[in-house]
């Protein structure tokens, strides 16, 4: 992983902790994870941001769906140890008719289980495009399950600009006003980290399908607005734009080349 981003150009990248449809990890290898973290030292890496496979629903009307999420999770907290001091990222999870409380409820009752205050891994809730019944497509969801945490430390906030301009606030024409109302809810000191995609649909329709950048509704200036923004700057950002290696590369090189035209 830290090879294949190396050749990029990047000096941060995501990861799966398994599998992204869920199921059994492989076993990690304690010598590999010592040449990453040698790697990532020796060529100045930011902090990681893995991802959770995306079939977790710690909020499922399902027993053994919230499970499985309690399981993978609690795993993935070991699981990322062997990199310490990174970032944990995942989906809230979608109510799926038992109403806004309920979940909200379930997915606090999961993170109190799996997080504890010997970790070195802070886990991120991922703000959403808030599509059917889904958690966190907007700041007040995510402020209502920071505030069920215990360890309130080790939980932070990992904000998508398709997933936000998705769900109706506007990064295009007032990113000023959506990071005060950010800051105003969850606090910005919350927000450990960045993913950087451009949208197919229109703010505002809920709809989360992400594009690449400059080929979608927000565009390359508003892009590049929100990774340079004073308060934003120096947040680990994560490209989750439909793309294969040389496209990654060719966004990491064209993002850069706004970092400089901004100084």
């Amino acid at each position: 992983m830290g090879k294949a981003a190396l050749s990029i150009g990047a000096d941060t990248f995501a990861f799966f902790t398994r599998n992204p449809r869920g199921g059994k990890a492989k076993a990690i290898d304690p010598g590999d994870a010592l040449a990453l973290r040698t790697l990532l030292q020796e060529n100045h890496f930011g902090p990681l941001v893995a991802h959770a496979p995306y079939t977790l629903n710690p909020c499922s009307d399902k027993e053994r769906v919230r499970e499985f999420a309690r399981l993978c999770m609690a795993e993935d907290m070991e699981r990322m140890e062997y990199l310490p001091g990174n970032y944990y990222n995942f989906h809230p999870g979608s109510h799926v008719g038992q109403g806004r409380e309920k979940g909200i409820s379930q997915i606090v009752e999961i993170l109190n289980e799996i997080i504890s205050p010997s970790q070195s891994t802070i886990v991120l809730l991922e703000t959403m495009a808030g599509k059917g019944s889904e958690i966190g497509g907007c700041f007040e969801e995510l402020r209502e399950i920071i505030d069920g945490v215990k360890c309130r430390d080790r939980i932070g906030v990992c904000m998508d600009s398709c997933h936000v301009s998705d769900a109706g606030y506007d990064i295009i024409g007032d990113l000023d006003g959506v990071l005060a109302e950010f800051d105003r809810i969850v606090g910005l000191s919350r927000l450990h980290a960045l993913h950087i995609n451009d949208s197919k649909n229109p703010a505002g329709s809920r709809k989360d399908r992400h594009a690449c950048i400059g080929e979608g509704t927000i565009g390359t200036e508003a892009i590049a607005a929100f990774i340079n923004h004073p308060k934003l700057k120096g947040l680990p950002c994560i490209l989750e734009t439909p793309n294969e290696l040389d496209g990654y590369a060719r966004e990491i090189a064209m993002l850069r080349e706004t970092e400089r035209a901004a100084k």
